[in-house]
């Protein structure tokens, strides 16, 4: 199932209720946060009080991608905000299945993000227990950055993996996520597509996130 995720990172803060309501209206799937604290990836965004407030005002479900340094210490605080989907990296984890297996047990789905050097066999004994896989197509820490093609044999064998062991998760995608890559991650075996400025910077987020499903759809038809 193809599911769009427009990052807030990327939306207009001084209007984010509009932005917000917008994305809902447009057609989005989900809403996709990007939690960063300045020592895991050198930014800083918003935290657990931000996401409290955005879920008052929306019922689209939310991802919260945690690219923060003890990730352990925020599954609470960040399930209890409104996070319907909790993500971490394996670099800032020191035992992944026991924080996989907390985030589940708050309630909510569990997914594990690759940076662009990060290799897939961390995932080995894992993955059965996870329902998204974020493959980052870019180096985090910033929005507008260039889409790496080089991630696309990566994505490609993680389709691989998934479909020969029989397992159902999503495979996300986040970084350089527009109507020109879409087709291209589509194609390599992803099914979830995180987007920022693919979405935001254009005039309609509707026709966007409708051209984006149908760049998806279209090549898994050919």
């Amino acid at each position: 199932m193809i599911k769009i995720a427009p990052s807030l990172l990327a939306a207009n803060f001084l209007r984010l209720e509009e932005e917000i309501e917008r994305i809902q209206e447009a057609g989005a799937d989900l809403l996709h946060l990007d939690i960063m604290d300045g020592h895991f990836v050198p930014n800083i965004t918003f935290g657990p009080d931000l996401v409290r407030s955005i879920k008052k005002i929306t019922s689209l479900p939310m991802e919260a991608h945690l690219m923060i340094t003890n990730p352990d210490d925020y599954l609470e605080v960040f399930y209890q905000a409104g996070a319907d989907i909790i993500t971490v990296h394996p670099e800032v984890t020191f035992h992944l299945n026991r924080t996989i297996q907390r985030i589940k047990s708050l309630g909510a789905k569990a997914g594990v993000a690759l940076n662009p050097a990060t290799p897939l066999n961390v995932l080995e004994y894992v993955i059965h227990e996870l329902d998204l896989v974020l493959i980052m197509t870019v180096d985090p820490g910033f929005g507008g950055q260039a889409f790496l093609k080089s991630m696309l044999p990566k994505i490609k064998r993680l389709k691989e993996l998934v479909t020969s062991r029989g397992f159902e998760l999503d495979i996300a995608v986040d970084g350089g996520i527009d109507l020109l890559t879409v087709p291209l991650v589509s194609l390599a075996g992803a099914n979830f597509f995180v987007s920022g400025t693919g979405i935001f910077k254009t005039e309609n987020y509707k026709t966007t996130i409708q051209e984006m499903r149908k760049k998806a759809q279209e090549v898994l038809n050919d």
